[in-house]
């Protein structure tokens, strides 16, 4: 069971992780904020203090990436859709999949949904790439600014734009309510595009 205690015990193995990088009441602000985006959807409970635990750390990586205060080991590719439930968790999957770790991987949405798409997670398991818990997470400014390259999918205007920042938007089909046959041909379409973005940024 879930209480106050455990996500007081992750304020303080987050605040351990960022000492000297972040005052603990912003550690806490960040996992109040991920609590506060995650618990309303929650459909496993005990599930919870992991998932807000990684978004949580993923905001404040973001954070520290922007202020200066972490070095980049690696290229960050943000990918973006409107619901973060299709496109751009398939797109983050498979680039993480394919780059061996030489790219750091991030996704978000406009409109986040409610659970990612279940066809997605069949289809990328099909190809032996796991989704673990995944979950739809909002696009914000930190992790825009966070990133080398954000490639947007159907969110129009809703991602905002920073000079020094490479822009892709790509025209790929949205999975949702099609029949399993076409989110292949979305995966596949989508491993094409993946594999020439890393092959352009690490070649």
């Amino acid at each position: 069971m879930t209480t106050d205690h455990t996500f007081a015990a992750l304020v303080d193995d987050l605040g351990y992780a960022y000492e000297g990088v972040f005052s603990r009441e912003t550690v806490a602000q960040a996992v109040e904020d991920a609590r506060l985006l995650l618990e309303p959807r929650a459909t496993v409970r005990d599930f919870l203090p992991v998932l807000v635990a990684r978004q949580a750390r993923e905001q404040l990586m973001a954070a520290a990436q922007v202020e200066g205060k972490l070095a980049k080991p690696v290229p960050e590719i943000l990918f973006v859709c409107v619901h973060n439930a299709g496109r751009s968790q398939m797109a983050a999957a498979l680039a993480e999949h394919l780059s061996a770790r030489r790219v750091h991987v991030r996704s978000a949405g406009s409109q986040p949904a409610d659970e990612v798409n279940p066809s997605v997670i069949e289809v990328l398991a099909e190809r032996g790439i796991p989704l673990s818990q995944p979950y739809p997470k909002p696009l914000t400014d930190t992790v825009v600014r966070a990133a080398d390259v954000i490639v947007t999918m159907g969110c129009g205007d809703a991602c905002p734009a920073y000079p020094g920042k490479r822009y892709e938007d790509w025209p790929v089909a949205d999975p949702a309510g099609q029949p399993i046959a076409v989110v292949r041909d979305i995966r596949d379409d989508l491993q094409s595009r993946v594999s020439a973005l890393l092959r352009d940024l690490l070649d």
